[in-house]
Order: C-alpha cells, then sequence, then structure tokens
C-alpha cells in the first residue's frame, strides 16, 4: 500500500523518499538551505582539502554528510546525533556505505566524544541544531569541538543567530518570512508538526518517532545568540581565526579555523 502523499509503501520505508521530503520540511522555513551548504562545502575544499574526515555534529537525517558525499566522493563521515527517528533515516540512507559511520550519543553529555570512531577531524560541521542548546552547554560544547578539530581544520556552524540589537529590523523580516510560510502552507507545504505526524504514522518510523519523543518532547528549548557571541565564545574555546562566510537576515555560517 502506497501513501500518495509521500511515496512511502508500508511494506518498507523509501529512504530518498523520506530524505526529500525532510528538505522539502526544512525548507518551508529556509528557502535559502542549500546555499548555505553550498558555501559551507566550498570553505571545506578551500581549507582541507577534497577528502577530509568530516563530523556531521547533530547530523539528524544526514543532509550534510549527503551533500559532502556528493560534492567530495573522496570524504568519510561520521554523523552524531540522539534522535532515533531521523537516525534510523540516516541508516537507511546510508547503508552499505563504508564512508559513513552513525554515532548515537547526546551532545549534552560530557563523554559524548568517547563514542566517535576518531580522535580528530579535519572539519565538524553542523546546520540548524544547536539552537536548542542554552548558551552554558552550547559554549562547553564548543569547547569539546575545538579539542576535535585538528590544527588546521574547520568547524562551521549554520544557524539562527539573532542580533537584539536591532529589534526593528528583526520584526520587519520576521513578518515577511512568517507571510510567505503561510502562503506556501496554504498551498500545501508540510510544515514541523505535519511532518513529525506522518513519521508517527508510518510503520517503520512510528517506534522511533515515538522515542524520539520521550527524549525531546515537541521541541527543545534552546537560544539563538547573536552572531558575535559566538565568535567570541568559540575563540575564547580555541580557534584562532573566526568570521561569518555566510548570512540571512535572520541565519549565519560562521566558519572558525583552528
Amino acid at each position: 500500500m502506497t501513501d500518495t502523499t509521500t511515496g512511502f509503501t508500508a511494506a518498507g520505508a523509501d529512504w530518498q523518499a523520506w530524505q526529500r521530503s525532510w528538505d522539502r520540511q526544512q525548507e518551508w522555513y529556509m528557502p535559502d538551505r542549500e546555499e548555505r551548504f553550498r558555501i559551507m562545502l566550498d570553505m571545506v575544499e578551500a581549507l582541507v582539502g577534497s577528502t577530509p574526515r568530516v563530523l556531521d555534529l547533530a547530523c539528524g537525517t544526514g543532509t550534510i554528510t549527503a551533500r559532502l558525499l556528493a560534492r567530495l566522493p573522496g570524504a568519510t563521515s561520521t554523523g552524531v546525533d540522539l534522535d532515533p527517528a531521523l537516525l534510523t533515516i540516516a541508516e537507511g540512507t546510508f547503508a552499505g556505505d563504508d564512508r559513513v559511520t552513525l554515532v548515537t550519543a547526546d551532545l549534552k553529555d560530557p563523554d559524548w566524544t568517547a563514542k566517535l570512531p576518531h580522535d580528530s577531524y579535519d572539519a565538524v560541521l553542523t546546520a540548524t541544531a544547536l539552537h536548542w542548546l542554552h548558551r552554558e552547554p552550547l559554549a562547553a560544547l564548543y569547547g569539546q569541538v575545538a579539542g576535535l578539530v585538528r590544527d588546521g581544520g574547520v568547524f562551521m556552524n549554520a544557524d539562527h543567530m539573532i542580533d537584539d540589537t536591532t529589534p526593528r529590523i528583526n520584526a520587519a523580516e520576521r513578518a515577511l518570512r512568517h507571510a510567505r510560510m503561510d502562503r506556501a502552507k496554504a498551498g500545501g507545504a508540510l510544515d514541523w508538526t505535519d511532518w513529525w505526524q506522518l513519521a508517527a504514522q508510518d510503520p517503520v518510523l512510528a517506534g522511533p518517532t515515538a522515542r524520539r519523543f520521550e527524549i525531546y518532547g515537541e521541541h527543545a528549548d534552546g537560544d539563538t545568540p547573536s552572531a558575535a557571541w559566538h565568535t567570541r565564545v568559540l575563540r575564547e574555546r580555541g580557534f584562532g581565526e573566526v568570521r561569518p562566510v555566510w548570512c540571512s537576515p535572520s541565519d549565519t555560517l560562521l566558519l572558525a579555523l583552528k
């Protein structure tokens, strides 16, 4: 039996279909999502070459890893996350690909790095994930990341980074963005809640999705500090150079060089 809304079959999950569905749901929030990934991989290639060892931090379904391997086939990736549903999709997507290792770990656990297969990485990459953390655990995580990145290696974080010193600009941008999102939603776009409802109804993902909500609830309540805050903390935690390499009105891709 096939669900014509998603293209998924009851007999087995179509992992590429789930990946596309996740991408479309994320693009409802971030229509410029692919641009940040392109710049991220440009900078990986420019700074650490075409065969990097990468840590995909809070990897989710493996969005960054998929784009990394398509762009740089000689790369290897360790994906780490705690979400059992998104990791199930990642496991299905990369099954049989020995370039990819997936690790289940809680980034708020002080010992999470002990689960990694390597002690150092050429690049640590993450996108739209660390805003789930408050400032104190995020600063601690940045210190751990600095310990994982080799000298000359890079860390990049693409995420919501809000400048509280510009409230009128922020309000205007947010109003326009949400008006566009409402129009897309009226046209049938899936939002976060819709997507998770579909996952909960899928025979393969129902169990992992239930466990996911036991861990996280509806949504974690983290912080979205400014790019200036991230820059300062990353320098304090051991990176030599830090600056934005891409930004939108609401999001920033910050690059830190060890």
